[in-house]
Protein backbone atom coordinates (compact mmCIF):
# COMPACT_ATOMS: atom_id res chain seq x y z
CA UNK A 1 0.00 0.00 0.00
CA UNK A 2 1.46 3.38 -1.00
CA UNK A 3 1.77 6.04 1.70
CA UNK A 4 1.26 9.53 0.34
CA UNK A 5 1.72 11.39 3.66
CA UNK A 6 0.06 14.77 2.95
CA UNK A 7 0.79 14.67 -0.75
CA UNK A 8 -2.18 14.85 -3.06
CA UNK A 9 -1.03 15.68 -6.60
CA UNK A 10 0.11 13.51 -9.50
CA UNK A 11 2.05 14.61 -12.57
CA UNK A 12 1.48 11.91 -15.16
CA UNK A 13 3.77 13.02 -17.99
CA UNK A 14 7.55 13.40 -17.74
CA UNK A 15 10.61 12.56 -19.83
CA UNK A 16 14.13 11.53 -18.88
CA UNK A 17 17.47 10.91 -20.52
CA UNK A 18 16.05 7.62 -21.77
CA UNK A 19 14.48 9.65 -24.58
CA UNK A 20 14.74 13.42 -25.03
CA UNK A 21 14.67 14.60 -21.43
CA UNK A 22 17.67 16.28 -19.81
CA UNK A 23 17.58 14.60 -16.38
CA UNK A 24 18.04 11.09 -15.11
CA UNK A 25 14.94 9.21 -13.98
CA UNK A 26 16.12 9.53 -10.36
CA UNK A 27 16.47 13.30 -10.73
CA UNK A 28 12.90 13.58 -12.02
CA UNK A 29 11.60 11.60 -9.06
CA UNK A 30 13.69 13.69 -6.65
CA UNK A 31 12.21 16.89 -8.05
CA UNK A 32 8.70 15.46 -7.80
CA UNK A 33 9.27 14.57 -4.15
CA UNK A 34 10.70 18.01 -3.37
CA UNK A 35 7.63 19.62 -4.92
CA UNK A 36 5.30 17.61 -2.74
CA UNK A 37 3.85 15.30 -5.39
CA UNK A 38 2.28 11.99 -4.47
CA UNK A 39 3.10 10.40 -7.82
CA UNK A 40 5.06 10.91 -11.02
CA UNK A 41 4.74 9.01 -14.29
CA UNK A 42 7.80 8.28 -16.40
CA UNK A 43 6.63 8.43 -20.02
CA UNK A 44 9.61 8.45 -22.35
CA UNK A 45 9.19 8.35 -26.11
CA UNK A 46 8.98 4.77 -27.41
CA UNK A 47 11.03 3.34 -24.53
CA UNK A 48 10.64 2.18 -20.94
CA UNK A 49 14.40 2.25 -20.27
CA UNK A 50 14.06 4.82 -17.47
CA UNK A 51 11.28 3.11 -15.54
CA UNK A 52 13.30 0.75 -13.32
CA UNK A 53 15.63 3.46 -12.04
CA UNK A 54 12.66 5.72 -11.34
CA UNK A 55 10.83 3.00 -9.43
CA UNK A 56 13.85 2.43 -7.21
CA UNK A 57 14.11 6.16 -6.56
CA UNK A 58 10.41 6.23 -5.74
CA UNK A 59 10.90 3.58 -3.07
CA UNK A 60 13.72 5.57 -1.48
CA UNK A 61 11.80 8.83 -1.54
CA UNK A 62 8.36 7.46 -0.66
CA UNK A 63 6.74 8.66 -3.87
CA UNK A 64 4.72 6.53 -6.28
CA UNK A 65 6.21 6.11 -9.74
CA UNK A 66 3.81 5.11 -12.49
CA UNK A 67 5.56 3.03 -15.18
CA UNK A 68 4.62 4.51 -18.51
CA UNK A 69 5.53 5.26 -22.10
CA UNK A 70 4.61 7.77 -24.80
CA UNK A 71 4.18 6.17 -28.21
CA UNK A 72 4.45 8.25 -31.38
CA UNK A 73 1.68 7.52 -33.88
CA UNK A 74 0.03 9.17 -36.87
CA UNK A 75 -3.41 9.49 -38.41
CA UNK A 76 -4.95 12.00 -40.79
CA UNK A 77 -1.48 13.38 -41.52
CA UNK A 78 -1.08 14.43 -37.87
CA UNK A 79 1.38 13.13 -35.28
CA UNK A 80 -0.61 11.81 -32.32
CA UNK A 81 1.02 10.83 -29.03
CA UNK A 82 -0.39 7.98 -26.96
CA UNK A 83 0.41 7.69 -23.26
CA UNK A 84 0.45 4.21 -21.75
CA UNK A 85 0.23 3.79 -17.97
CA UNK A 86 1.00 0.75 -15.82
CA UNK A 87 2.48 -1.16 -18.74
CA UNK A 88 4.45 -4.31 -18.00
CA UNK A 89 7.87 -2.89 -18.77
CA UNK A 90 9.36 -6.40 -18.82
CA UNK A 91 6.96 -7.73 -21.48
CA UNK A 92 9.19 -9.07 -24.29
CA UNK A 93 6.65 -8.54 -27.08
CA UNK A 94 6.03 -4.96 -25.99
CA UNK A 95 9.76 -4.27 -25.71
CA UNK A 96 10.39 -5.53 -29.23
CA UNK A 97 7.57 -3.41 -30.60
CA UNK A 98 9.10 -0.33 -28.96
CA UNK A 99 12.53 -1.31 -30.29
CA UNK A 100 11.15 -1.37 -33.82
CA UNK A 101 9.75 2.14 -33.35
CA UNK A 102 13.18 3.31 -32.19
CA UNK A 103 14.86 1.71 -35.20
CA UNK A 104 12.50 3.67 -37.43
CA UNK A 105 13.44 6.83 -35.51
CA UNK A 106 17.14 6.09 -36.08
CA UNK A 107 16.56 5.79 -39.83
CA UNK A 108 14.73 9.11 -39.76
CA UNK A 109 17.62 10.76 -37.89
CA UNK A 110 20.03 9.62 -40.60
CA UNK A 111 17.81 11.19 -43.25
CA UNK A 112 17.56 14.44 -41.28
CA UNK A 113 21.35 14.69 -41.06
CA UNK A 114 21.57 14.03 -44.81
CA UNK A 115 19.10 16.85 -45.49
CA UNK A 116 21.11 19.17 -43.28
CA UNK A 117 24.26 18.30 -45.25
CA UNK A 118 22.42 19.13 -48.45
CA UNK A 119 21.71 22.53 -46.91
CA UNK A 120 25.41 22.98 -46.21
CA UNK A 121 25.12 22.19 -42.49
CA UNK A 122 27.44 19.44 -41.29
CA UNK A 123 26.13 17.64 -38.23
CA UNK A 124 27.22 14.09 -37.50
CA UNK A 125 25.56 11.50 -35.29
CA UNK A 126 28.81 11.35 -33.32
CA UNK A 127 28.39 15.04 -32.49
CA UNK A 128 24.78 14.49 -31.48
CA UNK A 129 25.69 11.66 -29.11
CA UNK A 130 28.68 13.63 -27.79
CA UNK A 131 26.24 16.44 -27.02
CA UNK A 132 24.51 14.17 -24.51
CA UNK A 133 27.56 14.46 -22.28
CA UNK A 134 27.36 10.74 -21.53
CA UNK A 135 27.26 7.41 -23.39
CA UNK A 136 23.94 6.53 -25.02
CA UNK A 137 22.42 3.80 -22.88
CA UNK A 138 20.73 0.58 -24.04
CA UNK A 139 17.16 1.14 -25.28
CA UNK A 140 17.62 4.92 -25.14
CA UNK A 141 16.80 6.97 -28.21
CA UNK A 142 18.03 10.06 -30.03
CA UNK A 143 15.35 12.54 -31.08
CA UNK A 144 15.08 15.83 -32.90
CA UNK A 145 15.73 17.90 -29.74
CA UNK A 146 19.20 16.33 -29.54
CA UNK A 147 19.91 17.36 -33.13
CA UNK A 148 18.54 20.81 -32.35
CA UNK A 149 21.03 21.14 -29.48
CA UNK A 150 23.93 20.67 -31.90
CA UNK A 151 22.44 23.13 -34.38
CA UNK A 152 22.33 25.75 -31.62
CA UNK A 153 25.83 24.86 -30.40
CA UNK A 154 27.26 25.27 -33.91
CA UNK A 155 25.51 28.59 -34.45
CA UNK A 156 22.94 27.45 -37.01
CA UNK A 157 20.00 28.36 -34.75
CA UNK A 158 19.38 30.78 -31.90
CA UNK A 159 17.65 28.29 -29.61
CA UNK A 160 15.65 25.08 -29.62
CA UNK A 161 12.51 26.71 -31.02
CA UNK A 162 14.47 28.42 -33.78
CA UNK A 163 16.14 25.12 -34.71
CA UNK A 164 12.75 23.45 -35.05
CA UNK A 165 11.19 26.36 -36.93
CA UNK A 166 14.05 26.57 -39.42
CA UNK A 167 15.00 22.93 -39.87
CA UNK A 168 13.22 20.22 -37.87
CA UNK A 169 9.50 20.96 -37.52
CA UNK A 170 6.96 19.68 -40.01
CA UNK A 171 7.34 21.71 -43.20
CA UNK A 172 10.82 23.00 -42.27
CA UNK A 173 13.92 22.65 -44.45
CA UNK A 174 15.31 19.40 -43.01
CA UNK A 175 12.07 17.81 -41.84
CA UNK A 176 11.67 14.13 -42.63
CA UNK A 177 8.32 12.39 -42.04
CA UNK A 178 8.55 9.23 -39.99
CA UNK A 179 6.45 6.17 -40.73
CA UNK A 180 4.25 5.68 -37.69
CA UNK A 181 1.62 3.26 -36.49
CA UNK A 182 -2.03 4.27 -36.05
CA UNK A 183 -3.11 5.47 -32.56
CA UNK A 184 -5.49 2.53 -32.20
CA UNK A 185 -2.59 0.13 -32.81
CA UNK A 186 -0.59 1.82 -30.04
CA UNK A 187 -3.58 1.47 -27.72
CA UNK A 188 -3.74 -2.23 -28.55
CA UNK A 189 -0.05 -2.67 -27.76
CA UNK A 190 -0.47 -0.88 -24.44
CA UNK A 191 -3.51 -2.97 -23.54
CA UNK A 192 -1.72 -6.20 -24.46
CA UNK A 193 1.15 -5.11 -22.19
CA UNK A 194 -1.31 -4.77 -19.30
CA UNK A 195 -1.59 -0.99 -19.45
CA UNK A 196 -4.21 1.67 -20.10
CA UNK A 197 -4.04 4.16 -22.99
CA UNK A 198 -4.57 7.92 -22.65
CA UNK A 199 -4.61 10.50 -25.43
CA UNK A 200 -1.77 12.99 -24.85
CA UNK A 201 -2.11 16.81 -25.14
CA UNK A 202 -5.04 16.97 -27.60
CA UNK A 203 -4.76 20.75 -27.80
CA UNK A 204 -1.45 20.47 -29.65
CA UNK A 205 -3.05 18.80 -32.67
CA UNK A 206 -5.14 21.81 -33.65
CA UNK A 207 -7.94 19.58 -34.88
CA UNK A 208 -10.72 18.68 -32.46
CA UNK A 209 -12.64 16.90 -35.19
CA UNK A 210 -9.71 14.48 -35.53
CA UNK A 211 -9.50 14.18 -31.74
CA UNK A 212 -13.15 13.17 -31.59
CA UNK A 213 -12.68 10.66 -34.41
CA UNK A 214 -9.81 9.02 -32.55
CA UNK A 215 -11.74 8.91 -29.28
CA UNK A 216 -14.82 7.48 -30.94
CA UNK A 217 -12.79 4.51 -32.14
CA UNK A 218 -13.04 3.47 -28.49
CA UNK A 219 -9.46 2.47 -27.71
CA UNK A 220 -8.64 5.30 -25.30
CA UNK A 221 -9.62 5.22 -21.63
CA UNK A 222 -8.43 8.69 -20.75
CA UNK A 223 -7.48 12.11 -22.09
CA UNK A 224 -4.77 14.53 -20.91
CA UNK A 225 -6.95 17.52 -20.17
CA UNK A 226 -4.35 19.47 -18.19
CA UNK A 227 -1.06 20.00 -20.00
CA UNK A 228 1.62 22.68 -19.88
CA UNK A 229 0.66 23.90 -23.36
CA UNK A 230 -3.09 23.94 -22.67
CA UNK A 231 -4.71 27.19 -21.63
CA UNK A 232 -8.02 27.59 -19.83
CA UNK A 233 -10.10 27.24 -23.03
CA UNK A 234 -8.44 23.91 -23.86
CA UNK A 235 -8.87 22.65 -20.31
CA UNK A 236 -12.56 23.49 -20.35
CA UNK A 237 -13.08 22.02 -23.82
CA UNK A 238 -11.36 18.73 -23.08
CA UNK A 239 -12.92 18.43 -19.64
CA UNK A 240 -16.29 18.56 -21.37
CA UNK A 241 -15.12 16.06 -23.96
CA UNK A 242 -13.91 13.71 -21.21
CA UNK A 243 -17.32 13.87 -19.55
CA UNK A 244 -19.08 13.34 -22.88
CA UNK A 245 -17.12 10.21 -23.71
CA UNK A 246 -16.64 8.89 -20.18
CA UNK A 247 -12.87 9.28 -20.21
CA UNK A 248 -10.48 9.56 -17.27
CA UNK A 249 -9.10 13.08 -16.87
CA UNK A 250 -5.31 13.17 -16.53
CA UNK A 251 -2.70 15.90 -16.20
CA UNK A 252 0.97 16.18 -17.05
CA UNK A 253 3.70 18.78 -17.18
CA UNK A 254 5.39 16.98 -20.10
CA UNK A 255 8.63 17.93 -18.38
CA UNK A 256 11.74 17.48 -20.53
CA UNK A 257 14.20 19.46 -18.43
CA UNK A 258 16.05 22.65 -19.23
CA UNK A 259 17.57 23.31 -22.65
CA UNK A 260 19.46 26.52 -23.36
CA UNK A 261 18.07 28.00 -20.18
CA UNK A 262 14.44 27.20 -20.96
CA UNK A 263 12.22 24.51 -19.45
CA UNK A 264 10.39 22.44 -22.03
CA UNK A 265 7.30 22.06 -21.82
CA UNK A 266 6.68 22.82 -18.14
CA UNK A 267 8.19 22.23 -14.69
CA UNK A 268 7.46 18.97 -12.89
CA UNK A 269 4.26 19.40 -10.94
CA UNK A 270 3.01 22.34 -13.00
CA UNK A 271 -0.02 20.25 -13.99
CA UNK A 272 -1.57 17.83 -11.50
CA UNK A 273 -4.54 15.59 -10.83
CA UNK A 274 -5.46 14.03 -7.45
CA UNK A 275 -4.30 10.55 -6.43
CA UNK A 276 -7.81 9.21 -7.05
CA UNK A 277 -6.95 9.28 -10.75
CA UNK A 278 -4.37 6.54 -10.15
CA UNK A 279 -7.18 4.35 -8.84
CA UNK A 280 -9.27 5.16 -11.92
CA UNK A 281 -6.41 4.16 -14.20
CA UNK A 282 -5.85 0.94 -12.27
CA UNK A 283 -9.54 0.09 -12.46
CA UNK A 284 -9.62 0.78 -16.20
CA UNK A 285 -6.58 -1.43 -16.59
CA UNK A 286 -8.30 -4.28 -14.80
CA UNK A 287 -11.49 -3.81 -16.82
CA UNK A 288 -9.77 -4.19 -20.19
CA UNK A 289 -7.76 -7.26 -19.27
Amino acid sequence: MNTFVNRTGCDLHSHTQASDGMNTPSENVQMAAERGLAALAITDHDTVAGVEEALQAGKRLNITVVPGVEISTMTGGTDIHVLGYYVDYHDSVFLERLAELRRTREQRNTKILQKLRELGIEVTMEEVIEGLGRPLGPDESIGRPHIADVLVLKGHALDLRDAFDRYLAQGAAAYVPQPRIHPTKACEWIREAGGVAVLAHPGLYGNDKLVRTIIEEGAFKGIEVFHSDHGKPEEERYSAMAEEYGLIVTAGSDYHGQRQGQVFHGEIGSRQVPVEVLNQLQQARETIR
